[in-house]
């Protein structure tokens, strides 16, 4: 209990109260940031729409979910563990596609012509699958990675038809033409979770347990970099997926797993300047957010118009 001289003691209700407002944005007042968003909980082993309010919209089960988005049409693209679903908002399965056992898919993205492009760690493969569940395309991938869990995050297909795909236990962010042929290769300081290509062509990279975020220009330089202890109150633990947004801010992911959950804000959005303007931490009914799509930035995502 919290005691001063002329008041009550605060009761625990209000306390609870006070910690959901502050939990859904690192702001007070009218001009406070709210964003209703899309997201895998990882741990938590499940996909939700979180309203601008903080409650929970939708909500779907899944083992280990891993990448999410909104499509045209309203329905849920979401990869977990053993494979990928579209999903209606009534959670009717209107599409999926299984993985083979002793496999793990850790990165799906819906394509222009209506395929779904998957990353299968074990077969050390991107596959695009078309609306029969049949593969329409195949790519090998090649990693020193023997673990099956650790090969690959983040991938996704560029508009010129390229690949960008996070090796993660190998620390390198690789770009790969349509055919395979390897174009550029960056190693990074951490096991890669995401790889963002920002309008500019720059390379936004988040480090997994290294523990940062790092921007590198075209020529793989060193431009913006966001540090473990950057952000008073939100030290950087495993850095996940992350989205662009039109004003130039940016959201991130801060995994809690590896004996950090509910000590901190599970997500945050920053500005250039390294400023939180907006986070979230609801430890009641979340675990580990390690992707996020915020919903109300306008685009299409089958045309890479929303920059995750």
């Amino acid at each position: 209990m919290v005691y001063s001289k002329v008041m009550k003691p605060i009761t625990f209700s209000l306390i609870c109260a006070l910690s959901f407002i502050f939990a859904t944005s690192g702001q007070c007042g009218e001009d406070a940031v709210k964003r209703s968003f899309l997201c895998t909980d990882h741990n938590g082993g499940q996909v939700c729409i979180v309203a601008a309010d903080g409650s929970i919209e939708w909500s779907m089960k899944a083992p280990a979910p891993q990448d999410c988005w909104k499509l045209p049409n309203g329905n849920i693209l979401f990869c977990h563990r053993n494979g990928a679903i579209e999903a209606t908002k009534d959670s009717k399965i209107v599409w999926e596609y299984k993985a083979a056992p002793k496999t793990e898919c850790h990165a799906c993205q819906p394509l222009p012509n209506g395929n779904v492009m998957i990353v299968e760690c074990g077969t050390s493969r991107i596959i695009e699958v078309d609306r029969e569940g049949k593969i329409a395309k195949e790519i090998k991938l090649e990693t020193k990675e023997k673990s099956v869990h650790n090969q690959f995050r983040g991938t996704r297909k560029l508009a010129n038809g390229h690949y960008v795909v996070c090796f993660k236990g190998d620390h390198k962010v690789v770009e790969i033409d349509g055919d395979g042929k390897v174009l550029k290769e960056i190693a990074v300081p951490g096991d890669v979770h995401g790889a963002l290509v920002l309008p500019d062509t720059h390379l936004l990279v988040t480090c997994g347990d290294g523990h940062k975020v790092v921007e590198y220009d075209a020529e793989g330089k060193v431009v913006w970099e966001l540090n473990e202890n950057d952000l008073p109150g939100n030290p950087l633990r495993l850095m996940a997926g992350a989205q662009r947004l039109p004003n130039g801010n940016t959201i991130f992911c801060n995994y809690l797993g590896h004996g950090h959950i509910g000590k901190q804000p599970m997500v945050f959005e920053i500005t250039r300047d390294k400023k939180v303007v907006w986070e979230f931490a609801d430890h009641a009914h979340f675990k580990t957010i390690n992707q996020i799509q915020a919903l109300e930035v306008p685009g299409d995502v089958t045309k890479g118009e929303i920059l995750r």
